[in-house]
This record gives C-alpha cells, structure tokens and sequence, in this order.
C-alpha cells in the first residue's frame, strides 16, 4: 500500500503524486464521492484500476461505479481471502463483481437499462453519499449509527439530513423516509422489489 485518503479531493491528489496502479475506492467520500473521484482518476490517468469497496450493493450505487470506469464492485462483507482475490484480478487487468452485484447487473443488462434511475426524479439533486444517509435514515437508523456505519462525525450525518430535507422541501425525518420508500431506497422496499 503506498498511501490512504480519507476524502476525494485527497484520493486524486494522491493518485496524482504516487501514480498507483489499482486504488481500492469508498463509494461515499466526503467533498468528492467516489464516483466522482473515479472519473477524475481515469481522467488523469486511464490505465490505473478502480475497484469499490462497498456495504451497498444498490443497483444505482452498483451502476454508477461501473460507469465512471471501476473495474470491480466488491462488497464489505466479502471475507478477506475474497478480496485478495478480486484486488489481484484486477491488478492483473481483470474484472471482478461480488456475486450479489452481478445478479443485479445482469438484470438491468438484460432489460437494457444501464442508465441510472434517479434520473428525472426528486432524488436528481443528492449526491451519493446523500443518498446512502437518505436510505439509512429511512431504514431506522439514528444519526449516530449512520455516522459509525459511513465513519463520518454524527454533526456532519446531521447536517446532511439538513441539506437534504431542504433540497427535497421536506421537513421532518418521516417525509425522507415516505420518499425513500416511493423510490425503492429502504430495506424494506428492496425486499419487495420496489423500484
């Protein structure tokens, strides 16, 4: 390992300095989200690898990395020797997907639909990290298990419940949460196949 960020605009200056080969990326980056700074990696040097490190395996979340160039969606629960595997795959100019994202890739490749869904919808204006905080709160948790579960201060959870509520014009925890559940953000609606 040659170095560690613990936000975007640091990943990329990074990256711009040590030249790594293959960066193991967090979906939510506080200033940059890690899509975004993918993109800008592979902007400032196409032949460096991507592979995301997630606990979502959402279909947005999923689609979105592969997009800006990831080369792998790996999912925390993944045991360590799994992702030895998928890093040295990569590495070796493979590709690699947790078995629970390719399910959800190969569905939205068969319907030909590899466009994002928030498109044209109310959720267009929140980043990624947002979103996670929005499909968290909706699941139940508090703002101080969100802030343990994305390693974030609980004030920066709160203000992001903040800004969210006002970009959205919604004003109480329960009005995020019916919005969550109308876009098939929660727990809940993903294991009834809401969407």
């Amino acid at each position: 390992m040659v170095g560690e960020a613990n936000d975007g605009p640091s990943a990329l200056a990074l990256v711009r300095r040590l030249r790594p080969k293959l960066v193991l990326m967090d979906l939510g980056l506080p200033g940059l989200d890690g899509v975004e700074t993918t993109t800008e990696i592979l902007r400032f040097d196409p032949t460096c690898s991507v592979a995301f490190l997630s606990m979502f395996n959402d279909q947005n979340s999923v689609v979105s990395a592969m997009r800006a160039g990831a080369r792998a969606f790996i999912l925390k629960k993944a045991s360590d020797m799994d992702l030895l595997g998928a890093l040295r795959m990569v590495a070796a100019g493979g590709m690699y997907v947790s078995p629970e994202v390719s399910d959800l890739l190969l569905d939205r490749i068969q319907r030909g639909d590899m466009k994002t869904r928030t498109g044209s919808s109310a959720l267009d204006g929140l980043s990624p990290r947002e979103q996670q905080v929005l499909r968290l709160v909706a699941d139940g948790k508090t703002s101080k298990e969100i802030a343990v579960l994305l390693e974030l201060r609980e004030q920066t959870v709160r203000t992001y419940r903040k800004t969210m509520m006002k970009k959205l014009g919604i004003s109480n925890v329960a009005g995020l949460t019916q919005l969550a559940l109308s876009h098939g953000l929660t727990q809940a609606s993903r294991a009834h196949g809401v969407a």
